[in-house]
């Protein structure tokens, strides 16, 4: 039953996390995100080329994806596969749900395995899974954002600090371990935005409503 669990719960949380919230809200618009901006489907290109509404939007609805897969599908399945209360078993059944539904999201297999880059889904499944260490690195991408305007810099900075602060915050090796791979994957997403902002190539986020002419590829999502 424990591996029947497992697999449910994965495959649940997959599709759940392949749902792209940012391809359907911008062709419900008549736009198809792939082909404008950055091309990426992730919350930073939809602002960009259809306003803050439908940006705003799609970000709460991919963290909202993580949240739900790392913590109310896991509670589900827990309860209804696993007959003891072992919080240990409840912590792998979170961790296997959350990098599932960011995998989904990444590379959904409704857009030939082509997504976003993780980062609202990701930050769901912290919610979820690591609240604390959280409330970390968001403040590191708030400032990092503030001080140079680059989503991109914010994202990446923020992955890289969140086993740190998964360690100060005291959470267990496991934790710690697995939130290391989590901000690999999310940095190894970002590699083309990383190359830009070397070459000094990178366009920053102006808050502002985009103009109606495409924007440069290379925006972080």
């Amino acid at each position: 039953m424990t591996f029947l669990g497992y697999s449910l719960t994965v495959l649940v949380a997959y599709l759940l996390g392949s749902i792209p919230t940012g391809f359907l809200v911008a062709k419900a618009k008549g736009v198809d995100i792939r082909t404008v901006g950055s091309g990426n489907i992730g919350a930073t290109n939809v602002f960009r080329q259809l306003g803050k509404p439908a940006g705003i939007f799609v970000l709460l609805a991919d963290a909202l994806k993580g949240w739900l897969a790392a913590c109310l599908l896991t509670k589900i399945v827990f309860a209804r596969f696993i007959s003891t209360a072992d919080p240990q078993t409840l912590e792998w059944f979170g961790i296997c749900a959350g990098v599932a539904v960011i995998l989904g999201h990444n590379y959904t297999c409704w857009l030939h395995f082509k997504g976003g880059k993780g980062i609202a889904t990701s930050a769901g499944v912290l919610i979820a899974l690591v609240p604390l260490s959280l409330l970390v690195i968001l403040g590191i991408w708030v400032v990092m954002f503030a001080l140079t305007r680059y989503v991109s810099l914010a994202s990446v900075s923020a992955s890289f600090a969140l086993p740190f602060a998964a360690w100060l915050t005291g959470e267990s090796l496991t934790m710690i371990i697995i939130t290391a791979m989590l901000a690999a994957l999310a940095i190894y997403k970002h590699k083309a935005n990383i190359q830009r902002l070397l070459n000094g190539t990178e366009h920053r986020m102006l808050l502002h409503k985009p103009c109606s002419s495409p924007s440069v590829p290379g925006q972080s999502s």
